[in-house]
């Protein structure tokens, strides 16, 4: 079931305060970091000048401090498809192994990738606010266990919307990895103001141009875009 709302800021804040129903429409209990992540999603909205999609810049771990363990920065590789490039320590445990590097899809069942897949594009191409609930079954040495994904969007710091901020929370004994989940319910919610990105219409008049151009252009994304080894312990400085 996917739902979609449009709402202020102040209301996206109260919809995570306010867990929301089941696949099966009972209430869901509501967990310990219903309040992190209503704080998460508002750090977020903070960060948003003139209402734009923020950049990844812009993100300071510290205002994400009671989720950081469970945080994670996605990079988006091709339509519907996200990798992780930092990841709290609670997805390892998830997974039982480093997670960089894969694919978020990795945490879901492949039953549920391709409505991931098309959350995703959405996310990225409207762009739009996601939130999935989660369940996977339990299974000899790892039982039951429920979640909530909050993914949402990010400006790389070239400018296009190719980064994510994402938190996965989990209610339940984690057990033996790796754990993936069904989706249970999705709330997308489209932005209400984007400010387009300028991109020029106009060739070059020289080869050169182009070439100093593209390699300008190289030398800011790594500059901006450290390796995935660096941002790792960006993250881990402010957990300490």
């Amino acid at each position: 079931m996917t739902r979609e709302m449009d709402m202020t800021e102040s209301r996206n804040a109260a919809s995570l305060r306010a867990v929301p129903p089941g696949a099966d429409g009972a209430p869901r209990t509501l967990t310990r970091h219903s309040a992190a992540m209503a704080d998460f999603i508002a750090y977020w909205q903070r960060t948003r000048r003139g209402g734009d999609v923020p950049r990844r810049s812009d993100i300071d771990p510290r205002g994400i401090e009671p989720l950081l363990s469970n945080a994670f920065i996605l990079e988006r590789i091709a339509p519907g498809l996200a990798r992780m490039r930092i990841a709290g320590s609670h997805l390892t445990d998830l997974m039982g192994m480093e997670v960089r590097g894969m694919p978020v899809s990795a945490f879901i069942t492949p039953a549920h990738r391709d409505a991931l897949s098309h959350h995703l594009v959405r996310l990225f191409d409207q762009p739009a606010m996601i939130r999935l609930s989660l369940d996977s079954p339990g299974r000899p040495g790892a039982p039951g266990l429920k979640g909530d994904m909050l993914i949402l969007p990010l400006r790389s710091d070239l400018g296009d919307i190719s980064r994510a901020l994402g938190c996965l929370v989990t209610q339940g004994n984690v057990g033996r990895g790796p754990r993936r989940m069904d989706i249970t319910d999705v709330q997308i919610t489209p932005l209400d103001r984007v400010i387009p990105m300028i991109v020029p219409t106009c060739a070059p008049r020289r080869a050169s141009i182009g070439r100093n151009v593209e390699a300008i252009s190289e030398t800011t994304a790594k500059a901006s875009s450290p390796q995935l080894k660096g941002e790792r312990a960006y993250l881990r400085l402010v957990k300490v």
